[in-house]
């Protein structure tokens, strides 16, 4: 019989990658996390073989199936993301697949609580939010990843200067592949094309950071909102932003009742209206005039 750990973790985080019956997998995904007795072990390791031993025969055609199946689309994620891709040896790029898995999150789970080298994260669909939280629980977004984006700061064993915790959450049902932390370190130690990318990536998400930054310790809460509503209604291509005011705060490193004042008095002015299902933009040009 399979570790009753392992049934769990097939049935509960790898859902997307197992067909179960009856809380038993039925088939087997290309690596997932490694649990001990006590659930404690995080790492990454491809058990494919230990599996393979205790499962009847069609059900190892269809582990192998798969395992083929998610090897493939590893290397065409990585091929279209990397730009080193191309560059590393055979072996190297069969220790990333190897140590690369498919996670789906729910709405608001926690990814990253900034303790462990979580891994690198591909966002595939849906959308997470990165943040930083101060001891008395106040939280500041420092930016989101949307389909096609890479977070590399949730990998801090691959990233040695960032000495600072940063937390990630689910915004909506998303879809991820992760890479091993470890293994993705592992690899660019091999490989500086791999380590540039990986620092280069980090850089260019500090500008977001520092913009964030900008405006919390020197705008006015106005242009901060003025800012953000353009921003968003840019992003998604409508005059709607179907956010709660609780979001939008957060989003914004504020207070709930201080965006819905100040969504109140943009309502007053007839440059936004609010409902339940969200904040329309009326005046785009008044809007604009007070984001500059």
């Amino acid at each position: 019989m399979l570790n009753e750990n392992v049934k769990k973790l097939l049935a509960e985080n790898m859902w997307d990658l197992a067909t179960c019956v009856d809380n038993e997998p039925n088939v087997v995904p290309v690596a997932f996390k490694d649990v001990t007795e006590d659930g404690t072990d995080r790492k990454i390791r491809r058990l494919n073989g230990l599996l393979l031993e205790e499962m009847p025969e069609h059900r190892k055609q269809t582990a192998q199936f798969t395992e083929e199946r998610m090897k493939t689309k590893c290397e065409n994620i990585y091929k279209e993301n990397f730009p080193f891709w191309e560059k590393i040896s055979d072996a190297d790029r069969e220790y990333i697949c190897q140590n690369s898995h498919m996670l789906t999150y729910p709405k608001g789970r926690n990814i990253h609580n900034g303790e462990e080298c979580s891994g690198v994260i591909f966002v595939r669909s849906g959308s997470l939010r990165l943040y930083i939280m101060s001891d008395e629980g106040k939280e500041i977004t420092l930016y989101r990843l949307h389909r096609g984006d890479l977070c590399m700061l949730s990998a801090s064993c691959v990233l040695d200067a960032v000495t600072f915790d940063v937390f990630v959450d689910a915004e909506e049902d998303s879809q991820c592949c992760v890479v091993s932390g470890p293994a993705f370190a592992a690899v660019s130690q091999r490989n500086p094309d791999i380590r540039i990318f990986a620092l280069e990536t980090a850089v260019s998400r500090f500008s977001d950071v520092m913009w964030v930054m900008q405006q919390v310790l020197f705008m006015s809460m106005d242009k901060r909102l003025a800012i953000f509503l353009s921003d968003e209604s840019a992003r998604t291509g409508s005059d709607t932003v179907t956010l709660t005011h609780g979001q939008i705060a957060r989003y914004m490193g504020s207070a709930r009742e201080v965006v819905s004042r100040m969504l109140k008095y943009f309502a007053g002015e007839g440059i936004v209206e609010v409902s339940r299902g969200g904040v329309t933009i009326l005046d785009k040009k008044r809007l604009r005039d007070l984001a500059l």
